[in-house]
C-alpha cells in the first residue's frame, strides 16, 4: 500500500497534531504535582534495574513483544525451535496463565509491558525486544486495526457481529485477537466505526479511482488523520513503544501508570524522565532488534540469544564471541508469509 506522505513529513504532522490535542498545563501547582509523580516513579524504577551481567542469558527469557515489529517471525522461526513446549510458559497474551513468582518454564512471550518483570524473578530474568520506526508502526497499527475489524463486515450489522463473536469465543478455547492488548481496544473501536460508516453509506457505492488515497476514504473507513488524533490513539498508540518499555501502558501492572502517563501527556517536557528510563532499560536488555534491519537483527539474535539457549540446554557448545555470522542470505527463510506481523512496511 503506497503512502501519501514522506517519512519526515508524516512524523512532523504526527508531532504537530499531538501538540494541538494535548491540553496545556492548567497551573503551576499541577505541574509541580506531576513533576513529583513522574520523577518519583523514575527514581523508584531506576533503583530496581541494576545488577547482573546483561550479556549473559539468565534462567528465564522474557520476550517483550511490541506490536507490529515482526515479533511473530522471531517467535516462530527462532524461539519455537530453541525452546521445547515444556520450557515455554503458557501463552499469556491475554492474561497470566502461570505463577510468575515460581515459573516452571524458561520462556515468556507477551504483549505485556515491562511492568510484568515486577511479577517475575527479576534477578533470574533476561529481557529481549524489537523496536521499529514509530511512524511505520503507526501506519502498520492502523492497517492491522482496519484489516481485523473489516473481517466482521460479513455480518449484516454490528449487533450480529458481536453476538456471533461472543458465541464462537465461548465455545472455543483459543485466545482471540479481541482478547489481546492492544487489539482488544483498537479492533472493537475500528469495527464499530466501520459498521457506522457502512450504515451511513447505505446502498451508495464509493467512487473508484486509480488516484485514491487509501488512508483517506472517509465514506468507507476512518481516515488515518482522524485515527491518530483520537483520544484512543493518544492513550494506546502515541509513544506506545516507549510506554511499553517503561511499563506505563494502560495494560500495566503498576498502579500509578495512569497518573504518570497522564502527567507526561499534559506536560510533555516531563517525558524526558520517561525517555531516560526507556533508554536505561534498553541498554540493560540482553538483545534489542530493529525491524528496519530485519536480517542483521535476526543474525544477531541467533548469536546473542540462540547460541546461549543451545549452550545452556547442552545441545550445542558455542563461543558466541568467536562464532561469526554466515555470509549467506537468509532473508527468504526468515519471513513467514502467513505471519500477521509481516507486511510491506517491514521492508
Amino acid at each position: 500500500m503506497a503512502r501519501p506522505l514522506g517519512l519526515g513529513l508524516a512524523l512532523a504532522l504526527l508531532l504537530a497534531m499531538s501538540a494541538t490535542v494535548l491540553p496545556l498545563a492548567s497551573s503551576a501547582d499541577d505541574y509541580a504535582r506531576c513533576e513529583g509523580a513522574v520523577k518519583g516513579w523514575a527514581d523508584s524504577v531506576g533503583e530496581g534495574d541494576n545488577g547482573g551481567d546483561k550479556l549473559n542469558l539468565k534462567d528465564l527469557l522474557f520476550f517483550l513483544h511490541i506490536p507490529r515489529t515482526g515479533g511473530r517471525t522471531y517467535f516462530h522461526c527462532f524461539l519455537k525451535k530453541l525452546y521445547t513446549n515444556a520450557q515455554e510458559c503458557p501463552r499469556s497474551y491475554d492474561k497470566l496463565r502461570f505463577d510468575p513468582s515460581h515459573p516452571d518454564c524458561t520462556l515468556v512471550v507477551s504483549h505485556d509491558d515491562y511492568s510484568l518483570t515486577s511479577k517475575l524473578p527479576r534477578e533470574r530474568t533476561s529481557v529481549v525486544t524489537i523496536l521499529r520506526n514509530p511512524v511505520d508502526r503507526v501506519f502498520s497499527t492502523y492497517e492491522f486495526s482496519v484489516e481485523v475489524a473489516a473481517r466482521f463486515l460479513v455480518h449484516p450489522n454490528l449487533t450480529s457481529a458481536k453476538t456471533m463473536t461472543s458465541r464462537v469465543l465461548t465455545k472455543s478455547r483459543a485466545v482471540s485477537t479481541l482478547d489481546i492488548w492492544p487489539w482488544k481496544y483498537l479492533v472493537p473501536w475500528m469495527r464499530e466505526d466501520l459498521f457506522a460508516r457502512r450504515d451511513a453509506r447505505g446502498n451508495d457505492s464509493v467512487p473508484s479511482s486509480k488516484k485514491i488515497n487509501a488512508y483517506d476514504v472517509e465514506d468507507m473507513v476512518m481516515p488515518l488523520h482522524q485515527y491518530i488524533n483520537d483520544p484512543v490513539a493518544h492513550e494506546i498508540i502515541h509513544n506506545g513503544a516507549t510506554f511499553q518499555i517503561t511499563g506505563l501502558t494502560n495494560n500495566s501492572y503498576f498502579n500509578g501508570a495512569h497518573e504518570v502517563r497522564h502527567c507526561v501527556r499534559k506536560h510533555p517536557d516531563l517525558g524526558r524522565f520517561v525517555l531516560q528510563v526507556a533508554k536505561n532499560r534498553l541498554d540493560r536488555m540482553l538483545y534489542v532488534g530493529l525491524t528496519e534491519d530485519h536480517e542483521e537483527s535476526a543474525r544477531l539474535f541467533a548469536h546473542m540469544v540462540g547460541a546461549q539457549v543451545l549452550s545452556q540446554s547442552g545441545a550445542l557448545k558455542l563461543d558466541v564471541q568467536e562464532d561469526q555470522p554466515s555470509g549467506t542470505d537468509s532473508h527468504s527463510s526468515m519471513l513467514d508469509p502467513e505471519d500477521e506481523e509481516t507486511n510491506e512496511h517491514m521492508e
